[in-house]
This record gives C-alpha cells, sequence and structure tokens, in this order.
C-alpha cells in the first residue's frame, strides 16, 4: 500500500475526525469549534458604497450593505442626520447602484438590480426569483415621504441640468424620461454599447461614447431636432468625453491599444482631442509621449476635468507613477499636480472648478489620504491624516465628503470640513465585533529575482510559545492593492474580515501585493512576465512562503494559501507546482487554464510561442504533481471567471486522487451578490483551513 503524502495524510486525518458518526478508540470525536456564527456577524457589518453628491448644494447620497440587505440613505445638509430614502428589508441578492443627484439635491435616481460591472448583460439572479433577474431606472424626490417609481428597463441614470428629466441607457439605446412623470421615450438606438453619458449645460444635448468592440466613437445627441452625430471618428478607442463649461466645446481621450508584444514606452498611445461643436474643427490639445505613459492608463473614477481656469486635468503615468497633470485647453505644456512617488486613485474639482481635490498614497504608500492642491498654485494640503483610509472624495455644494475606513470600522461616509476635521454620518462608532481586532503590520521582503514585495501581516492572536499555523491571502485583480484597514472595495472589505477572523483563530495571515497588482508605480504593474508570459508574480508567493517559514513562530509544514479570483489562480499555482511548501489552499472562483485565441497579427509561430507559455504557466499544466488538500468555491453565472474553469479543475484533481472539497453556489456572479453566499463561502473556508492546517486557538 502506498504511503499518504503529508497533507494528505492530515486531511484524511481530520476527515475521520469530525465524521458525525464516527467513533476513534471506542469515544466520541472531539468536536471542533463552529465558527459560522461569528463569521456571520462579522459579515453583516454595514458598509458604504456608491457615494454621490448634488452639484449646487450639500446633499450626499449613498448605499448602505448590511447583511445584503442594501439601502439608500440621503444627508440633506451638513449638521442633519442622514436618513434612509428605501425601506429594502431582504437579503435578495438585488444591487442599488449608480446614484445620480440633479444638480439642487431634491431628486435622486439609481439602477435596482442588475451587475454594476456588466449592465449590458442578462441581470443577475442570485435571489433565484422565479421571474429572474431585472434592471431597471428608479427616480424620487428626495423629501421626506416621496415615493419612488420605475422609468423602466435601463442603467446609468443622469439628470438634466434643470432636473426635470433624467437620460439612461440599456445595450445602444438611449432613453429619456419626466423626472415626475409619464413614461420613457427612446431617442436613438446604436450598434454595442453607450457609456460616459452627460448633459450640455444648456440641456440641449446628450454626449456620451458608443461602445463597439474594437473601436469606440464619441456621439451627441441633439434634442431638438433628434439627430445623432460622431464627432472626430477614428480608428480608435475614445473614452471620457466632457462638456466645456460653456457647452461650446467638447474633450476627450483617444487611445490606441498597443498591439501584442509593445511595452507601451515605444510610442504615443494616446491624447487629448477637442472638438468646436460650432465648426465640428477638431484638434490635438495634448499627446502623450514615448517612454513611460505612452500608453494609456485611467482611474476608477472620472479621467477628464475642466477647469475653471480653462485647463484640461488628466491622468497620466509620465513620472513613473498615476498622477494628475494639468494643459490648456488651447494646447501647450502640461504640468504636474501631484508629483513625487506616489499614486493618485481617484480625483475631482471643487464646486467652483479651481481646486483639485484627490485621494492617493502620497506621503504612505500602504494607505489612501484625501489632498487638496490649488491650481493657482501652492503646496498640496492633506486634508486626512492618520492611519485610516480616505478615498472616493466627492463634492456637493461646499461640502465635500469621502468613505473613510480603519482598523476596527468598516467603509462609512465621513464629511471633511478641513484639514484633519472628518466627521463620520451616523453613529460609527468601533463595532464590538471588531474590538479585538489585530492592527495588521505593513512588512517588505524581497523575491528572488531581487523584487521588493509589500505586504500586510496579520499576527495570530494565541497564547504560548508553540509554533502556529500561517496563510497567505493571495487578492484578485490583478490590478489591486491590499491595505492594514478595511478596504474601501467591499469585496475586499469582507476579505479583511476573514483574515482578522483566521487571525483570531490561530493563523499569522500575510497579505501580499504582489508584482502586477496598483499603489507601487508603473513598472511594479507593468513587471515583465506576468500571468500568461511567464507568472512571475509566483516567484512573490515563493518569497512570501519563505518569508513566513523562517520566523520561529511558524510551522513550516503547516503554510496555505487562499484567494480569489486571480488570487484564486495563484492560490491553484501553488498548490499544483509546490505542494510539499504549500499544505493546503482555498481557490474562489480562480483561473486554472490560461490557454486563450492567441492575440491578432501573431505570426504562426508566434502564436503557437504564446499558447506553450500560456499553457506552462496555468496550474493545469503542473496538475500531476499536486498532492494538497483544496477547497473550490464558484458561482455558476460568473460572467469574469467562466465556471467551467472550476467544473474542469475538479473533475482533474477527482481522477488524480488528490483531496478536494467544493462549494458551489447556484446563480452566483463573481462578486457574490448575497449575504448568505459569503457567509457560506468563508464558513466553509474557515471550516476546512481549520481541518487541514489545525488553527483554532485554545
Amino acid at each position: 500500500m502506498s504511503r499518504c503524502h503529508g497533507p494528505l495524510r492530515r486531511f484524511l486525518r481530520s476527515a475521520l475526525l469530525i465524521g458525525p458518526a464516527l467513533l476513534v478508540m471506542g469515544a466520541a470525536a472531539p468536536s471542533r469549534p463552529d465558527h459560522r456564527p461569528a463569521i456571520a456577524r462579522l459579515l453583516a457589518l454595514p458598509m458604504a458604497v456608491g457615494l454621490t453628491g448634488a452639484r449646487d448644494r450639500p446633499v450626499f447620497a449613498w448605499v448602505e450593505l448590511r447583511a445584503g440587505v442594501r439601502n439608500i440613505w440621503l444627508l440633506p445638509a451638513p449638521g442633519q442626520s442622514p436618513r434612509r430614502l428605501t425601506d429594502r428589508t431582504i437579503d435578495d441578492g438585488v444591487d442599488l447602484h449608480s446614484l445620480a443627484l440633479n444638480r439642487d439635491g431634491t431628486r435622486i435616481a439609481w439602477t435596482q438590480g442588475g451587475d454594476a460591472e456588466f449592465p449590458d448583460l442578462p441581470p443577475p439572479n442570485s435571489g433565484h426569483a422565479a421571474r429572474g433577474g431585472s434592471q431597471s431606472v428608479w427616480v424620487r424626490a428626495t423629501a421626506t415621504g416621496g415615493a419612488a417609481r420605475s422609468l423602466g428597463e435601463g442603467h446609468a441614470p443622469v439628470f438634466s441640468p434643470d432636473g426635470e428629466r433624467v437620460a439612461f441607457v440599456v445595450g445602444g439605446t438611449l432613453l429619456l424620461a419626466s423626472a415626475a412623470d409619464g413614461p420613457a421615450a427612446k431617442l436613438a438606438q446604436l450598434p454595442g454599447k453607450i457609456e460616459d453619458l452627460s448633459w450640455a449645460p444648456d440641456g440641449k444635448r446628450l454626449l456620451f461614447v458608443s461602445r463597439r468592440g474594437d473601436h469606440g466613437l464619441i456621439a451627441l445627441f441633439d434634442l431638438a431636432d433628434g439627430t445623432l452625430s460622431y464627432p472626430d471618428p477614428g480608428m480608435t478607442q475614445d473614452v471620457s468625453p466632457i462638456f466645456s463649461p460653456d457647452g461650446a466645446s467638447i474633450a476627450f481621450i483617444r487611445t490606441v491599444t498597443p498591439p501584442f508584444g509593445a511595452t507601451g514606452t515605444e510610442a504615443s498611445y494616446w491624447s487629448i482631442r477637442i472638438v468646436d461643436l460650432a465648426t465640428g474643427l477638431a484638434r490635438t490639445a495634448w499627446r502623450a509621449g514615448a517612454g513611460a505613459g505612452g500608453d494609456y492608463y485611467g482611474t476608477r473614477t472620472a479621467n477628464l476635468l475642466w477647469s475653471a481656469d480653462d485647463r484640461l486635468l488628466f491622468p497620466s503615468e509620465a513620472s513613473g507613477w498615476v498622477h494628475v497633470l494639468a494643459v490648456p485647453a488651447r494646447g501647450g505644456t502640461a504640468i504636474d499636480l501631484t508629483p513625487g512617488e506616489a499614486e493618485v486613485e481617484n480625483f475631482t474639482l471643487s464646486v467652483d472648478r479651481r481646486t483639485l481635490i484627490y485621494a492617493g498614497n502620497q506621503g504612505d504608500l500602504e494607505r489612501r489620504h484625501v489632498w487638496q492642491q490649488p491650481l493657482a498654485g501652492g503646496r498640496a494640503r492633506q486634508w486626512t491624516p492618520g492611519d485610516g483610509i480616505e478615498g472616493f472624495p466627492t463634492v456637493a455644494g461646499n461640502a465635500l465628503a469621502v468613505v473613510v475606513s480603519d482598523v476596527r470600522r468598516p467603509p462609512h461616509v465621513a464629511l471633511v470640513a478641513g484639514a484633519g476635521v472628518v466627521t463620520p454620518l451616523g453613529a460609527y462608532s468601533d463595532p464590538a465585533e471588531t474590538r479585538d481586532f489585530v492592527a495588521p503590520q505593513p512588512v517588505r521582503f524581497t523575491a528572488e529575482d531581487g523584487v521588493t514585495v509589500h505586504a500586510t501581516l496579520f499576527r495570530a492572536r494565541r497564547g504560548g510559545n508553540g509554533q502556529h499555523p500561517a496563510l497567505i491571502f493571495l487578492h484578485g485583480g490583478p490590478r489591486r492593492q491590499m491595505l492594514p484597514a478595511f478596504h474601501l472595495m467591499p469585496y475586499y472589505a469582507s476579505a479583511y474580515l476573514l483574515n482578522q477572523h483566521l487571525a483570531m483563530d490561530g493563523f499569522d495571515v500575510l497579505a501580499i501585493n504582489y508584482r502586477s497588482g496598483t499603489g507601487y508605480g508603473r513598472a511594479f504593474r507593468e513587471a515583465a512576465e506576468t500571468g500568461r508570459e511567464g507568472a512571475s508574480e509566483y516567484r512573490d508567493v515563493l518569497a512570501a512562503a519563505r518569508w513566513l517559514a523562517a520566523r520561529r513562530d511558524i510551522d513550516p509544514h503547516r503554510i496555505g494559501l487562499w484567494g480569489g479570483s486571480w488570487g484564486g489562480y495563484l492560490t491553484a499555482l501553488g498548490l499544483a507546482r509546490d505542494s510539499a511548501m504549500f499544505a493546503a489552499g482555498v481557490d474562489l472562483h480562480g483561473v486554472h487554464d490560461l490557454v486563450r485565441a492567441p492575440p491578432p497579427m501573431l505570426p504562426p509561430a508566434e502564436q503557437d510561442r504564446w499558447r506553450a507559455m500560456a499553457w506552462q504557466s496555468s496550474p493545469a499544466a503542473a496538475i500531476d504533481r499536486w498532492r494538497s488538500p483544496v477547497l473550490l468555491v464558484h458561482g455558476d453565472d460568473d460572467r469574469n471567471v467562466d465556471f467551467a474553469q472550476s467544473v474542469r479543475l475538479a473533475a482533474a484533481l477527482t481522477a488524480r486522487g488528490v483531496p478536494l472539497e467544493t462549494l458551489m453556489l447556484p446563480d452566483e456572479r463573481h462578486e457574490f451578490f448575497r449575504y448568505q453566499s459569503w457567509v457560506q463561502a468563508y464558513a466553509a473556508t474557515d471550516g476546512f483551513l481549520d481541518r487541514t492546517l489545525g488553527g483554532s486557538a485554545p
């Protein structure tokens, strides 16, 4: 009889011990603690997302997510208490997103249902509604007692300047409705889908992107005569169109996707174009130079703003870091408004368009803070110092709100009244559930090829001087950065909660920011040979394992992996290539076979080389060496990672006798929409890691 491999032996032993009807040596099997209630309480903590503001008055709105129940909250004015505008009470997986206030904050519109990441795909139905999922636009007055009404199927509502009409889209259809009453009317039908919708200052035209696969056009719809036009079309992807403050011109960013094999630095791949709407004449206001920043990389929010002094503000990596630059609209030299080795994550303008307000990691690469920079000159001023995380600065009238978090408080909305004057909205004292959280410690170590790896260490709460198990947490994206506090993205705020729970359960957890992530400059994000080109980011995973194994308080035979999406990929890669190093792992909706159709315009020989490299970079290529137990978790309506990736891996592992557990979530998407799905997934994760690595603290 063959001898069991170490991780397999531990898995089988733990499986025997937890069998509900099995006896060991004539005595009842010892029961392991049930952590599901604790995980459920943690995941039920409220989180704020989708902060928005009115233009002319200090009115803010956001969505609160609490135990899967989503509701819209409104702050009518600073000094008043926030109040809830919707009365949802169940964890049905129906999202509320794309909030919009009219200029004076007297009306609000939003999208109910659908998937904000994929709004033009069939809507999710993670709540198993018999009639299927739906997506619609809703509107109501913000005054007390206002009733909401549906404007019909669609998403991305935008109020007209006078606040009386709402434009929105569904696929390539442009629609318009009265904010007060009546049905929506179809204005235009275009190929592809419509994005980045906005109104002209005088309310007579609508500006948007017509996205058509390999190219995107800037489009204008004239409400007076019902005509559609395409100013300055090109064989390009045109994005981020905006009107000038007087409405006489538009500006947009024109991008060319670098061909496969290009570094993005050998040529100029993007520019800013301006079109005079009276004459139709177009010109280039600014063009990226070759070198760093030669290819376009934007932020997750607005990427082109027009200031009061007739300058255009936009992101650029010419310095090697994501900064905000300003160039005169008439053309000229761009100046860097946010210099230094740090990155801007999102930015906006004050209501008078004379001050840049931005969130980034200036002064502290591991955190996010909010800064202000007068466009007339002078030094930038940090408005939110400290050890917390602040982002998504939002202006409404003369007020500024941000989303904030720290070690013990999940993301919530706060007003910023001056440098260091940050006032949370609502009762956001430390929740009882988080009072025993450890303060994560930023650490650094070096991979075998000399790359510096940043990470955050959650130290185990465990008595005694013995060795304990450790976990490496691997984020997805991979364009992400983990932080030493609650992340502002709910997906990673939930992962932070589980990492804290695991630390209380006796694990050291090391959340690593591997190469190809954000926060540390372009060279780190665009590192060579990552992903399908050689999986070089896995070197950072190995470096993390060696760093942990070298510590005296860590049992080097009980180091595991867990992560989701690209983090699931790296988890599977570690278990496949190095089961002797990684004793167990949890892979949530990971990628296991990277082979795809080759990029266009590759010679046949290069296509073969590309496929071979993609295969060798895949966990599937090393599956014959996989021995360690694994838990696979996946929703079968995932639109980011094909559910078949997990189905095929499960079959391959079963055929090889690898210890395997699975959790399939019917109708769930990539980022689970239901609270109960998160509870299931994380309780399964906790129980699996406890059984295979033995993390329960005494």
